[in-house]
């Protein structure tokens, strides 16, 4: 299986595709499923912010369109702006949705490169989720 500073470094290259010529903020996701495919992704703003599209969200979207249906196993997010760049509240529910009642790991890297690791039970408590 990848380790997480392999899965850190793919959503660090996705990061570099980014168009975020609004906020400046670019991000970077890689998507680890059960299968052992990784899928990435990176924010694609729009000048109608809410049609903005978040790397977390790209990411599990490319794994869908190539016909995965495994669980998501884990999620690196990464922003050269900031350290742990923790996903957005729409996104912390598209990884539950596609966690598929697995408590997925978001892999995050801190100030010093160290990695974190938090799971998506914690950082979205009491979700809503279809049984």
């Amino acid at each position: 299986m990848i380790s997480n500073e392999e899965l850190l470094k793919i959503a660090k290259e996705a990061s570099e595709n980014s168009y975020s010529p609004y906020s400046n903020f670019p991000v970077g996701a890689a998507a680890l499923f059960e299968s052992g495919n990784v899928y990435s992704g990176c924010n694609i703003e729009n000048s109608s912010y809410g049609l903005t599209l978040c790397a977390e969200r790209n990411a599990i979207s490319t794994a869908i369109a190539s016909k995965e249906t495994g669980k998501l196993i884990k999620i690196a997010i990464y922003s050269p702006k900031s350290a742990k760049c923790f996903p957005c509240g729409a996104c912390r529910q598209w990884i539950q949705e596609f966690s598929k009642g697995y408590n997925s790991e978001i892999i995050l890297e801190n100030d010093d490169a160290s990695i974190s690791i938090y799971y998506i039970n914690d950082l979205l408590p009491n979700s809503f989720v279809l049984k």
